[in-house]
């Protein structure tokens, strides 16, 4: 709403008297500013707040503070002996708000030493960790249960993965086509085995070498391959020792380290070129099944 007079000064101030007049009349009729505002058609909200300025606003324009009650609760909970950890967790505040709003309430006695509370705190998390370890295990076995017996084609696609994943490879700068797969994990040994009999390949046919450091039990590692693979030492060739570095610290030790077997088919030429066949042919199926899923 404008405001002007022909006499300057003076009766633009007799005209902002009058409407300050009728607005603290309108506020103290328990009017809002909104509904003050709207009577008036004073709409620039400097000039509303000049107009009213010292009336409180009535009562039912008031909103409840919902900090108020957080206040109240924490201040509450703060003389009960709690912490400001607990009281955030319980009322979802910030700790700042929290030490604003008890600051001047005692601070609670410590109920146990430092020591007592790390103990707690280690037992609390180990038995995280006994949850965590049951639930992992329990994942596992179900995974292992579902599996269920293996056909000779399932079988079959397995081991053609598992060989191009840890097998020797053909190079186009070294044509050597020999079926040759390393590893340290008995149980892709014995799984590579077992399809290495599914293809018909005779154990006569495999040479084995151990290879590992040789500051490790050296005589119990190559007992424990040839037991895995039951086969003599006339199968196996000369270990292969790596050398001790003393700069670095070895982490595969202990009585569970055992090195990597090497597994070598002679004549395997033939074998290596159906291997890397089969495994393109696994490649364009999956191109054609990702496809398929896509569409």
């Amino acid at each position: 709403m404008r405001m002007t007079h022909a006499n300057g000064t003076s009766g633009r101030y007799e005209e902002f008297e009058a409407l300050r007049e009728r607005a603290v009349a309108l506020r103290r009729e328990g009017r809002s500013l909104r509904q003050i505002r709207d009577e008036l058609k004073v709409f620039n909200n400097d000039l509303l707040n000049q107009l009213v300025k010292g009336e409180p606003p009535p009562e039912w324009t008031k909103r409840p503070n919902a900090k108020d009650d957080l206040r109240e609760k924490a201040r509450e909970l703060r003389l009960q002996g709690w912490t400001y950890d607990r009281i955030q967790a319980a009322l979802g505040c910030s700790k700042s708000s929290i030490s604003l709003w008890v600051r001047d309430l005692p601070k609670p006695e410590r109920r146990r030493t430092p020591e007592e509370a790390a103990a707690i705190g280690r037992k609390g998390w180990e038995e995280k960790l006994r949850i965590r370890d049951g639930e992992r295990r329990q994942t596992k076995e179900e995974a292992k249960q579902s599996i269920g017996k293996l056909s000779a084609r399932e079988l079959f696609l397995v081991g053609v993965g598992l060989y191009w994943a840890e097998g020797a490879k053909d190079k186009p700068y070294a044509r050597r086509e020999s079926v040759t797969f390393v590893n340290s994990d008995p149980g892709m040994i014995e799984v590579y085995l077992a399809w290495l009999d599914l293809l018909g390949v005779e154990r006569e046919r495999l040479r084995f070498t151990v290879m590992i450091h040789e500051t490790a039990d050296v005589q119990g590692a190559e007992k424990y391959w040839s037991d895995l693979v039951e086969a003599g030492r006339a199968s196996f060739n000369k270990t292969t020792l790596k050398r001790h570095n003393p700069k670095t610290v070895r982490k595969n030790s202990g009585t569970d380290y055992r090195g990597c077997l090497v597994i070598k088919v002679l004549k395997g030429a033939d074998l290596y070129r159906r291997i890397e066949g089969a495994w393109y042919g696994i490649v364009e199926a999956a191109r054609e099944a990702d496809q398929s899923n896509r569409t």
